[in-house]
């Protein structure tokens, strides 16, 4: 498989004939590279007005592999070709090189290309490439492309050096002066990122004072191709029939002027993606390059290329296709859009207790949220599972805002940003499966378009049943972000080792012992009064939400119909009274057949069309309990037999009847929930903390009046049925 690697543009602060007379020091050795033995000159060619200079070498370097391939290559040293073409006119160098030694078994190439800056004449760009193609090597490719690899890294790395230690003696020497050959101008090859930018504001710039006089009001957007030069005849084509005689020059030594291309420069690197490895920088390269081709629409910033080439270990294949299902996710659902066009319901802003809060040590933007006091059930019951994936969106939408704007305040890139979860107050009531269940959706949304955009995770105060959480939520987190977990339980936060070695003192906030007064929200129960209860007639954001509604008539009971394929299934459900009163019970209908010609599939659920009477056509499998406006019950029931199960509320008003502090009604309205789960996916699950007992959340106004009832209940749980 051939490996190709694309190098960042390197900008010299200097003219070009300067760094050409830095560049020709390097020869006939160079003491910076001890592996450059020497080279000899098999081709030298020069224009009558010495416009074009070529020259062809034949370099010697030393083999650094281990003695066993040394010795089976019968070799101490390889031999590569290396042809100069200098043309002074155009101000540019190009430079080519392959290896002779082993060509049947090994190809090498590489090319290297010297050129004026585009928008100082001054300045030299330098710009660099290269493949490697391992064909056959005694059955030691793989090592031999490592070797190969290695060295090819190790003169990058040095190139740079080398040219500023010769260019640093021609000015020791006192030779800062260059003249210009007659009539030379400059023609840059590549563009850089930041000379890319300045065009494309200017062209927007010039075309939006164009329609402004035109009397167009039309908004103009930057294009990410720049224009491309038409192509002119110039000293190259004068030489080329003189050169081509030559058997040496198989093809054209000295190009045509090139097409103007895109390429990352080496401060634009450092200002804005910070230090990266060849690998990155070369498949970063590659990335852009296929979106440029690929890509219709907005072109993602390298800094978002960045974070999802990291978040595939830097597989440029994985990366792309992570990255484009991810563009598309942005497109679908306006994402882009989202900080302008969505505002939080006021719900969110007055229940949920999470923000953000001033910036870590290195200068990352901190969130914190506070999960043990937040009502997650009542906030999802209230603005619905989308809803609230929505809001973490936005979130994340605003951290990258925030992220950006600190590149600029601190000078220095900032990509991610400190997550701070307060877990005091975590309890069972927290660990629902619905809630499980929308947590791990909110992780699968976030790890797949915004990957690498936490540093670190600090969990603090962790409780004992964090342990059962993190159990359940550990297999969905990748492995890259798991490693950027600390937690801390009860007051090992505090000190040294805590949060003072991330946050500046005086930025901890005063609920975790510090100084600072924040300003989050406190979370806090979420009256039932807010829960979403008649549709909104708009389409959901992304999926279905996990919460249904219905309305419990007087004599008209509200029925679903669950089908059981297999003995040992378990039924969850979770439901909450908004309005009324009703009584609860689960069933097993005896004559499977005619409960199934009884429903009608509506939605996700199947609603009866006449009720079912418990004891003539079902058997009460899960003794009916009473509920009052504003209860909350959550259950399971392990199914001994395959079977017709019915989940029944009925109109009641004994509770309403006995408190005589509403008037009595006709009719009740319930949100529910409900799941059937395999046997070998409920063990372990979150289900099955509840000991397999039907069970009241802590939120219902009456948990200790109806706690009793439910311990009736749990032997009708574990019963046959």
């Amino acid at each position: 498989m051939v490996q190709e690697y694309t190098s960042p543009v390197r900008v010299y602060e200097f003219p070009f004939e300067m760094v050409m007379e830095a560049y020709e020091k390097r020869f006939p050795t160079c003491k910076m590279i001890p592996a450059f033995l020497g080279s000899d000159i098999t081709y030298d060619y020069k224009s009558d007005d010495g416009a074009i200079h070529i020259v062809e070498r034949r370099c010697r370097l030393n083999v650094d592999a281990p003695y066993l391939i040394r010795k089976m290559a019968g070799v101490d040293h390889a031999i590569f070709i290396q042809r100069n073409s200098l043309n002074r006119l155009n101000r540019t160098l190009k430079i080519e090189a392959w290896n002779e030694s082993f060509s049947s078994r090994l190809i090498i190439k590489e090319h290297c290309y010297y050129s004026v800056h585009p928008n100082n004449p001054n300045w030299t760009l330098f710009e660099q490439d290269a493949s490697l193609d391992v064909v056959s090597f005694f059955g030691f490719e793989v090592a031999v492309e490592k070797l190969a690899i290695k060295a090819y890294t190790s003169n990058l790395k040095k190139g740079k050096e080398i040219i500023m230690y010769y260019i640093n003696e021609l000015i020791a020497e006192g030779k800062t002066s260059f003249p210009l050959f007659q009539d030379s101008e400059g023609r840059p090859r590549s563009v850089s990122y930041l000379e890319k930018q300045n065009k494309d504001v200017a062209r927007r710039d010039s075309n939006q004072e164009t329609q402004a006089e035109n009397g167009e009001t039309k908004k103009v957007e930057s294009n990410d191709n720049i224009d491309k030069p038409t192509k002119e005849i110039d000293a190259d084509d004068l030489v080329e029939d003189e050169i081509s005689k030559n058997p040496v020059n198989i093809e054209k030594v000295v190009d045509p002027p090139p097409v103007q291309e895109f390429k990352l420069d080496e401060a634009y690197i450092a200002r804005y993606l910070g230090n990266l490895s060849m690998k990155e920088e070369n498949h970063l390269m590659q990335l852009r390059r296929r979106f440029q081709v690929a890509h219709v629409g907005k072109m993602p910033s390298e800094a978002v290329m960045l974070r999802f080439l990291r978040a595939r270990d830097v597989n440029l294949d994985k990366a792309f296709e992570m990255l484009k299902n991810s563009l598309h996710w942005r497109r679908t659902h306006h994402v882009d859009t989202i900080l302008d066009t969505w505002k939080p319901p006021d719900q969110l802003l007055e229940y949920y207790p999470g923000g953000w809060h001033y910036n870590d040590k290195e200068g990352r933007p901190v969130y914190i949220v506070r999960l043990g006091t937040m009502d997650f059930k009542g906030l999802l019951k209230t603005v619905g599972e989308d809803g609230f994936v929505k809001h973490v969106v936005s979130i994340n939408e605003e951290g990258l805002k925030k992220c950006r704007e600190a590149t600029e305040i601190y000078a220095k890139p900032i990509t991610n940003w400190t997550l701070i979860i307060d877990l005091e107050g975590l309890s069972m009531r927290h660990l629902w499966r619905p809630g499980v269940r929308a947590v791990l959706r909110i992780i699968e949304v976030v790890q797949a378009n915004y990957p690498e955009t936490m540093s670190r995770l600090l969990i603090i105060r962790a409780p004992k049943v964090f342990v059962v959480l993190w159990t359940l939520l550990y297999p969905f987190i990748d492995e890259n972000s798991r490693k950027k977990f600390l937690i801390y339980t009860g007051d090992d936060y505090q000190g040294p080792g805590g949060l003072e070695d991330y946050l500046m003192k005086e930025y901890i906030p005063n609920f975790l012992g510090g100084p600072c007064e924040c300003h989050l929200p406190v979370g806090k129960v979420v009256p039932k009064s807010f829960y979403k209860f008649e549709p909104t007639g708009e389409s959901n954001w992304m999926e279905t939400d996990l919460y249904h509604t219905g309305q419990v008539v007087k004599g008209t009971p509200h029925e679903v119909i669950i089908t059981v394929t297999e003995a040992e299934c378990v039924i969850t459900w979770d439901f909450d009274v908004i309005e009324g009163d009703c009584v609860f019970q689960l069933l097993r209908h005896k004559r499977p057949r005619e409960a199934t010609n009884l429903t009608s599939c509506l939605g996700d659920t199947s609603i009866t069309k006449q009720s079912i009477r418990p004891g003539i056509d079902a058997q009460v499998v899960e003794r009916p309990i009473t509920c009052a406006q504003g209860d909350s019950l959550q259950g399971t029931h392990i199914c001994q037999q395959a079977g017709v199960y019915i989940l029944q509320w009925k109109y009641s008003n004994a509770i309403t009847n006995v408190r005589q502090t509403v008037k009595a009604q006709n009719k009740s309205k319930i949100m529910y929930y409900y799941e059937v789960l395999p046997s070998k996916d409920y063990k372990g699950s979150m289900s099955s903390l509840s000991s397999n007992q039907s069970r009241f959340s802590q939120l219902s106004i009456l948990t200790g009046t109806i706690s009793n009832g439910m311990t009736n209940s749990s032997s009708a749980s574990n019963s046959s049925c």
